[in-house]
């Protein structure tokens, strides 16, 4: 049975921290975006949540000279009701003709409804994604990638600042074609969906309350509907009370983690795990625009003093990420921004061993919670990559928002259909033809199971998936790799990660790198030994919290590839910095290049040169602080500069060492 709702529960409007808002009404006609997503000349994909289904028209400019002024053609615009006043939108225009090169190119949006049939354009519904001195967004169509900006893990409470807006500062500082990045790579945990504050939580809640957000029922759980996710005495900091509490359940919680109650979902902070389809969307809005949160009121739906001293010290965390959310989402409007899944987009440790996965997908109500999560992953990240490899699945979701309207919920049947897609589905991979040839993992879906025991970890791809990553490298003389775990990480922190696997506790430390399957590590090694590997080899990674740069070669192989490793994360994300301070010179210590252990890892075919970041004097090779990494390339698509940007200023450069 549910509990009464709580007093303070449920958004009034009359309380909403904008005072003008109307009673029933939403910001403005478009709640997030437009984010630039994938662009090449005969394509410009751009991403928009909006409040109406609107008549879309678009202008592109050349400096003074109009490159398209029309109507968006049917054609063109794929869009999805998520909720009474919500609608999803991505436009994929076809310009008329190829779009230039290495010239910046100005674009514009004009919304019009029923009501309203004269456009009004960016300037007046969203002023703030104009740089400035400008009327417009835009974006540079660069013929090299010879700047890229990457990172990942963008935690909203997290007290550190966010490394979008550095981002922001980036593109307005960059008056030479040289300092203009090619694009922005999200390379993981975009969101947190497992890791939600409490005043987090109640701004979705509010969200879905104002916009409608479809709403769907629940199986397996003591709730029936998602409706009652607000009504409950604990809806926040004890969702994990939520799972059933049946014997079968206690029996997954036994041989996950020994008789310790905790829900199928490993995530330390599960209190406010996110669940529903809605939830998950409001998370996005809320995340990459500043209008959704005229909606949110100023309760404080918690009442125990402990939670509620947590809840405020989260508050004052969340309203500096908020206050700086239009310099982020003017960041990802004159910027195309390629993305991926790490664990966190969906939940943590998502798919890291054979039994997580039994345990997880086995349940109807662990499975509709993932299957929700990579839905919204779908429709706000992946989609936008390349939309055409996702036209099925976006027809199923058109059935999917399309199957009741008059209930205003989603079906039941036809989402857990949508969700045995999903989870079915294979190619959230992807590719760029760009120079160098850009290639995008995806180390959460194709895992190679533990052949030992199905607790340990899996590999992060399997030999299929390694193959046909090989074959798309082949002949390339240079690449650039996202993989969001590093490929070659911190020695010593892979060796705890060993040792808690033999003991059989790999998800209390995220036993997650290249090295822990066998199988996995000895397929990537061969990779990199193979005679027509590319000569420049740069990985980019994300997922660890804190930042470093690696020089690899292969042993004993003077004609060997080039390999680079580069790590920036997070955004808006540290590690524990004293811990980081032992680890780091606990692994400079027992795996220096003239170490012995080294023999014992499955690299040893491999030199791994770090690193040293400028502005640190003791030997240190880990940088921790948010904000962004800056990669600069040659012409070969070798590295001349690898920084990594704070986002509150200032920053580092990664030194090639003399001895090298």
């Amino acid at each position: 049975m549910t509990e009464p709702l709580s007093k303070h529960a449920i958004a009034h409007p009359e309380s909403s921290r904008r005072t003008d808002l109307e009673s029933d009404g939403v910001p403005g006609p478009v709640l997030a975006g437009p984010v630039l997503r994938h662009v090449s000349p005969s394509s410009l994909v751009l991403w928009l949540a909006t409040s109406a289904p609107l008549a879309v028209s678009v202008r592109l400019f050349d400096g003074e000279k109009a490159l398209l002024d029309r109507t968006v053609n049917p054609h063109e615009i794929i869009r999805l009701r998520i909720g009474t006043r919500a609608w999803l939108n991505l436009l994929a225009i076809e310009p008329d003709s190829p779009l230039p090169r290495d010239t910046r190119l100005d674009y514009d949006l004009g919304l019009a409804s029923d009501e309203v049939q004269s456009p009004t354009w960016i300037r007046d519904w969203a002023p703030h994604l104009c740089p400035e001195g400008r009327t417009r967004p835009g974006f540079t169509l660069k013929s090299k990638l010879d700047r890229i900006l990457h990172g990942s893990c963008r935690r909203p409470h997290h007290p550190a600042r966010d490394g979008l807006v550095r981002v922001d500062e980036e593109l307005h500082q960059a008056e030479q074609l040289a300092d203009v990045p090619s694009l922005l790579l999200l390379t993981g945990d975009q969101v947190y969906a497992d890791d939600v504050a409490g005043p987090m939580l109640h701004a979705i809640q509010c969200v879905i309350h104002q916009l409608g957000l479809y709403q769907e029922t629940l199986e397996g759980a003591s709730i029936r509907h998602s409706r009652e996710l607000t009504s409950m005495e604990k809806a926040y900091y004890h969702r994990q009370t939520l799972l059933p509490e049946s014997e079968s359940n206690e029996d997954l919680t036994e041989r996950f983690f020994g008789g310790v109650r905790k829900p199928v979902f490993t995530t330390a902070n599960a209190g406010n795990h996110l669940i529903s389809f809605a939830e998950m969307m409001a998370m996005y809005l809320l995340v990459w625009s500043p209008e959704p949160w005229a909606l949110v009121t100023n309760s404080e739906p918690v009442n125990m003093p402990e939670e509620l001293a947590l809840y405020r010290k989260e508050q004052v965390a969340l309203d500096g990420f908020r206050d700086s959310l239009p310099q982020a989402a003017r960041a990802l409007a004159n910027l195309p921004v390629y993305m991926v899944f790490d664990d966190h987009d969906v939940t943590d440790d998502w798919n890291l061993s054979a039994l997580w996965e039994t345990t997880a997908y086995a349940h109807p109500f662990s499975r509709r919670i993932i299957g929700n999560a990579l839905l919204a992953y779908l429709l706000c990240q992946g989609w936008g990559n390349q939309p055409a490899t996702f036209t099925d699945l976006i027809g199923q979701c058109q059935a999917l928002f399309d199957a009741d309207k008059k209930q205003h919920e989603l079906d039941k049947k036809t989402q857990d259909t949508l969700i045995d897609q999903l989870l079915d589905f294979d190619h959230w991979h992807y590719s760029l033809p760009t120079s160098p040839k850009l290639v995008v993992l995806d180390t959460r879906t194709h895992r190679w199971r533990s052949e030992i025991r199905r607790s340990h970890p899996s590999g992060l791809m399997d030999w299929e998936s390694l193959t046909d990553f090989q074959q798309e490298i082949m002949g390339e003389d240079a690449v650039v790799v996202v993989s969001p775990p590093p490929m070659f990480g911190v020695k010593l922190i892979e060796m705890i990660q060993k040792v808690f696997t033999f003991i059989g506790k790999p998800l209390l430390v995220d036993a997650e790198n290249w090295m822990a399957h066998r199988g996995a590590a000895s397929v990537l090694l061969n990779i990199f030994g193979h005679t027509r590997t590319p000569r420049h080899f740069v990985i980019l990674s994300g997922d660890v919290h804190y930042s470093f740069a690696y020089d690899v070669r292969l042993r004993h192989k003077s004609n060997g590839p080039h390999v680079w490793q580069i790590t920036s994360s997070g955004i808006k994300n540290e590690f524990p910095t004293s811990l980081l301070e032992w680890l780091d010179r606990l692994n400079r210590w027992l795996y220096a290049p003239w170490s012995p252990l080294n023999w014992f890892t499955k690299r040893r075919r491999m030199w791994v040169s770090p690193r040293l970041p400028e502005g640190r004097d003791a030997g240190e090779r880990l940088w921790n602080h948010s904000g962004i990494g800056d990669l600069r390339l040659d012409d070969e698509g070798a590295p001349t500069a690898i920084r990594q940007l704070n986002a509150g200023g200032g920053g580092t450069i990664f030194q090639q060492r003399n001895d090298d």
